[in-house]
């Protein structure tokens, strides 16, 4: 994709119909009621693989929580992961408060205003960078989301591979030399399109589609080809067992290390592979605790990027301990309500966390 060739398709009249579209059909969303690079910013994490209406109370709640950048700098941690708890890809709210800290630090508290400085902080990367310096500071730079680029590959009539990076970049390249003055709501529109109309499942509503004169996947038949991507490589499988290992009204929980998958997290003890009843008993005994009574539950599944859980879990009641750290497993014994009340446990758990 050649910067030429996408400004064919990005004619002024072009622009200004997509526009006119966006303000005429475009989603009430409460992130699109400010301009506060903040909000935007906060929006935009929350979005990355996350449905719209999903997000929205998390939203809402963090921003009570957390109502500017100083706010978020000075949460703690546990906090932190309390109100990102079930949005998953915990990693991003660490990034969040990673940025805010530099933020106070390095620039007064306001985020920077300018696409380069942007880029420079955890987490934001050039898609998210250019959302917020187009739709916060009216910056003439693109966003290029899943989004976007399907709309792009459409409506180029391009069959280069979107997942490729060299693909990215070049549609980036490109879409920077049309983004007009009103570069937020451009930016906007383009995401709205991809998202309402030029969709990703189902039939792409060319009907309704502002762009719809000019798109070569329209005018030679290709929306249900376009866009290309590689196939994904398939997910490894790991098998678990979870145990609820609990005494009375605590249960245990174990803090996952502070590097990979669900990092630094507290999760409900388990282990690899799939476990018989006497090898429970067992691993119960090893780490220090005296089972009295077993139970079988469901088994679950999760679904992470690039992981499978493929679980099988025992409720196992053991004889009283005490509330805090248990130094022969390493593990938390927490009152479920204190649990629930302050302890970020992730979504792969909750076929099991109904129980407490």
């Amino acid at each position: 994709m050649h910067k030429n060739e996408l400004t064919a398709y990005f004619t002024e009249d072009t622009v200004t119909a997509l526009l006119a579209w966006y303000r005429a059909n475009r989603r009430a969303l409460p992130w699109r009621e400010t301009t506060d690079p903040y909000r935007i910013w906060l929006s935009e994490i929350m979005l990355q693989q996350t449905r719209v209406e999903a997000v929205k109370p998390y939203y809402a709640r963090f921003l009570e929580a957390a109502p500017t950048v100083a706010d978020l700098a000075a949460l703690d941690e546990a906090r932190l992961m309390k109100l990102w708890e079930g949005l998953g890809y915990y990693s991003r709210a660490r990034n969040l408060q990673k940025a805010a800290r530099i933020v106070v630090e390095q620039y007064g508290g306001r985020m920077p205003d300018s696409y380069e400085n942007l880029l420079k902080l955890p987490g934001i990367g050039e898609y998210t960078a250019g959302a917020i310096a187009s739709i916060a500071f009216g910056i003439c730079v693109p966003a290029v989301d899943g989004n976007v680029l399907r709309v792009l590959s459409r409506v180029a009539g391009s069959y280069e591979d979107i997942a490729e990076q060299a693909t990215k970049s070049a549609f980036r390249d490109a879409l920077a030399e049309v983004v007009p003055t009103d570069a937020g709501d451009f930016t906007q529109a383009m995401i709205e399109l991809g998202a309402t109309v030029c969709v990703p499942n189902g039939e792409a509503r060319c009907g309704v589609c502002p762009m719809v004169s000019v798109c070569e996947a329209k005018r030679r038949g290709l929306t249900d080809e376009l866009p290309v991507r590689a196939a994904k490589k398939a997910r490894r499988i790991e098998k678990k067992t979870v145990l609820l290992i609990r005494d009375g009204d605590r249960t245990a929980l174990h803090k996952r290390p502070d590097k990979g998958l669900l990092a630094g997290l507290y999760e409900l003890p388990n282990t690899e592979g799939h476990l018989g009843e006497d090898e429970v008993l067992s691993y119960i005994r090893s780490i220090g605790f005296e089972p009295l009574r077993l139970a079988r539950l469901e088994d679950a599944k999760h679904i992470f990027t690039h992981i499978e859980w493929h679980m099988i879990a025992y409720d196992v009641r053991i004889t009283p301990e005490f509330d805090g750290y248990h130094g022969a497993s390493g593990m938390l014994l927490v009152p479920n309500d204190e649990m629930r009340e302050s302890f970020a446990i992730p979504s792969a758990f909750s076929a099991y966390t109904k129980y407490l």
